[in-house]
C-alpha cells in the first residue's frame, strides 16, 4: 500500500473513494463540510435520513455525490462530539481500514487527519491513521491453495492520499512513514503468529531473523544446541528435550545510535508450539498454542519497524526458541535443572516452560550492559483471567520504566496495565529440592511467573509484558494481532528522542 500526503480539499479530487468524518449530532468535519457545500446541501441531506448510525466506526457509502469528482464518498461516524477522544478515533480508523480493504476503489483519499482529537496533534493523528489503514488491509493466505485468478479478483485500496488543509511539514511526513513502518512490523508479527507449528519452527524463526538482517543490514547470530550447552543454558535446553526440532537462540543487533550508547534489549518468548510437555494441556483449543511464539514474533516485527524508521538508538533482540513436546526425552515434573545463572529450578509443571527459556535469555542479556530490558511473552493464562484481552500485563523492577511503557501503551492504543511485583510473592516459589520451583501455586499466577523472572534480572532495569491475552484473538476472527509491536515501537521512538532512562 502506497501513502502520500497532500494539502487540499476532497470535492475536486478525482478518486475512487473519499473518506470524511461526521459526528452523531450532524456536525461535519471541515472536509465533509466542503463536500456538502459542493453538493449544495445534498450530502447533509443524505446523512439526515439516518442511514449512518451514531456509533463511532459506522460507515455509509454514498455514490456519485453531486458536485464531487469522487466516485463514492465514505462517511464515517466519529460518535458524539462531546465524547470524542482516542477510543472513538481508533474505532473510526479501524472501520475505515476494513472498508477500504474490502472496497472496489484502488485509489482513495482519506480526509480525517484534520479532525482535532483532544490532547493530540496532527502528527499523532497521521501516524495512527496510516497504521490503521495499512493494518486493515492485512490478509493471511500463506497456507491456502493458490488461486490462479487471485490478482484479477483483488479488491482494496492500493494508493492512499492523506488530504489535509494544513501545510505539509517534515514531522508530518515522518509520522506517515512511521505509521507505515509500524504496520509492516505488525504484519510480520501476524504472519509468524498465524503460521502453523509445522511451518513456523525454531529454525524458521532463525531464518526469518537472518533474512531481516540481510535486508536491513543488521547483525544476526543464531546459537545452536551446542552453543547453548557451552553457555550453561540448562533451563532453556530442558524445555527442548522432548522435541525433534532443534532449539535456537537468536541474537539481533540494531545499531542506529552512537557506539558508546547502551542498548535497549528486547527478549521474546519463542515457543513455536506448546503442548504443555509431560504436563499435557487439554485438547480443546490446543491449536492456538501455535501462538505461543508471539513474543518472539513481536521482537522480529519491532525490529522490522525499527529498521524502517531508522531510529537513532541501539537495540538488541534476544529470542530463545524451541517447541515444548512430551517426547521420550522430555523433562519430567520433579526434575531439577540448572540455569545459566547457576540457580537451580525444580520443574513442578512442564507447562510453565516460557519462564524456563526466558530466564536464560535474561541472564545472557547482562553481557550487553543494557540501559533496560523488556521481555515479551505469552506467559500465563492467569493474565487473561485477571485482565481480559484488552491490556497486556506489565510488571517491572523499576517504576519509572513501567510508567514509560504504560504511557507508550496509551499513546499507541496498545495498552498495558501494571500488576505488583512485591517481595511477599517470592515466598510462593520456595522449593525443598532446588533454589526455586517454576510455579507458585494457584494464586497470583501472573505475578509469581514474573517473580520467577525477576530473580534473573537484578543486574539491570527490567520490565515484563505478559501478552497471553492480547497476542491473538479466538473465534471467527481467529488470528494474531501484531501486539505489542505498536507499544514497543512507541517506546523505542521515545527512547531515541532522549526519554530519560
Amino acid at each position: 500500500m502506497e501513502f502520500t500526503i497532500k494539502t487540499g480539499t476532497p470535492e475536486k479530487l478525482k478518486t475512487g473513494s473519499a473518506v470524511v468524518g461526521v459526528f452523531a449530532d450532524g456536525q461535519l468535519s471541515d472536509a465533509a463540510a466542503a463536500l456538502d457545500k459542493a453538493s449544495k446541501g445534498k450530502f447533509a441531506a443524505l446523512l439526515g435520513r439516518g442511514d449512518l448510525e451514531d456509533k463511532a466506526g459506522s460507515v455509509l457509502a454514498i455514490h456519485d455525490l453531486p458536485g464531487s469528482a469522487c466516485e463514492r464518498v465514505l462517511a464515517v461516524s466519529l460518535g458524539k462530539r462531546d465524547e470524542f477522544g482516542d477510543k472513538a478515533w481508533r474505532d473510526a480508523l479501524a472501520a475505515v481500514g476494513k472498508a477500504l480493504a474490502a472496497g472496489a476503489a484502488n485509489d482513495v483519499a482519506v480526509c480525517l487527519a484534520d479532525t482535532p482529537v483532544p490532547g493530540r496533534d496532527i502528527d499523532w493523528a497521521l501516524q495512527q491513521l496510516v497504521r490503521a489503514i495499512a493494518d486493515g488491509a492485512y490478509r493471511f493466505d500463506a497456507t491456502k491453495s493458490k488461486d490462479k485468478n487471485k490478482d484479477s479478483k483483488r479488491r482494496g485500496a492500493g494508493k492512499v492520499v492523506l488530504l489535509t488543509r494544513e501545510k505539509i511539514t517534515a514531522s508530518m511526513e515522518v509520522a506517515v512513514q512511521r505509521g507505515q513502518a509500524i504496520a509492516e512490523g505488525m504484519a510480520l508479527a501476524k504472519d509468524l503468529g498465524n503460521l502453523p507449528g509445522n511451518f513456523c519452527t525454531p529454525s524458521y524463526l532463525a531464518d526469518t531473523a537472518v533474512a531481516l538482517g540481510k535486508q536491513y543490514k543488521l547483525k544476526v547470530e543464531v546459537l545452536d544446541r551446542d552453543d547453548m550447552e557451552k553457555l550453561g543454558m540448562g533451563s532453556l535446553l530442558s524445555v527442548a528435550r522432548g522435541s525433534h526440532q532443534p532449539p535456537k537462540f537468536i541474537v539481533m543487533h540494531y545499531k542506529g545510535g552512537k557506539s558508546k550508547d547502551k542498548p535497549v534489549v528486547l527478549v521474546g518468548k519463542g515457543i513455536t508450539f506448546d503442548t504443555g510437555g509431560i504436563s499435557l494441556k487439554p485438547g480443546a483449543e490446543m491449536d492456538e498454542m501455535k501462538f505461543d511464539m508471539c513474543g518472539a514474533a513481536s521482537v522480529l516485527g519491532t525490529f522490522k519497524a525499527l529498521a524502517r524508521m531508522a531510529l537513532p538508538i541501539n537495540v538488541v533482540g534476544l529470542i530463545p526458541t524451541t517447541e515444548n513436546m512430551p517426547g521420550g526425552g522430555a523433562t519430567k515434573p520433579g526434575d531439577v535443572v540448572t540455569s545459566m545463572s547457576g540457580q537451580t529450578i525444580e520443574i513442578l509443571n512442564t507447562d510453565a516452560e516460557g519462564r524456563l527459556i526466558l530466564c536464560d535469555a535474561l541472564t545472557y542479556a547482562e553481557r550487553f550492559k543494557p540501559v533496560c530490558v523488556v521481555d515479551i511473552a505469552t506467559l500465563t493464562g492467569a493474565c487473561v483471567i485477571a485482565l481480559g484481552k484488552i491490556p497486556s500485563g506489565l510488571l517491572a523492577n523499576d517504576d519509572a520504566l513501567a510508567r514509560e511503557l504504560l504511557d507508550c501503551g496509551t499513546l499507541s492504543g496498545d495498552r498495558a496495565w501494571q500488576l505488583p511485583l512485591w517481595d511477599e510473592y517470592q515466598e510462593l516459589l520456595k522449593s525443598n529440592f532446588a533454589d526455586m520451583g517454576n510455579i507458585g501455586g494457584r494464586f497470583g499466577g501472573t505475578i509469581t511467573a514474573a517473580c520467577f523472572l525477576a530473580r534473573f534480572t537484578k543486574a539491570y532495569k527490567w520490565a515484563h509484558l505478559d501478552i497471553a491475552g492480547t497476542a491473538w484473538v479466538s473465534g471467527d476472527a481467529k488470528g494474531a494481532t501484531g501486539r505489542p509491536v505498536p507499544l514497543l515501537a512507541e517506546f523505542l521512538i521515545g527512547r531515541s528522542q532522549g526519554t530519560p532512562s
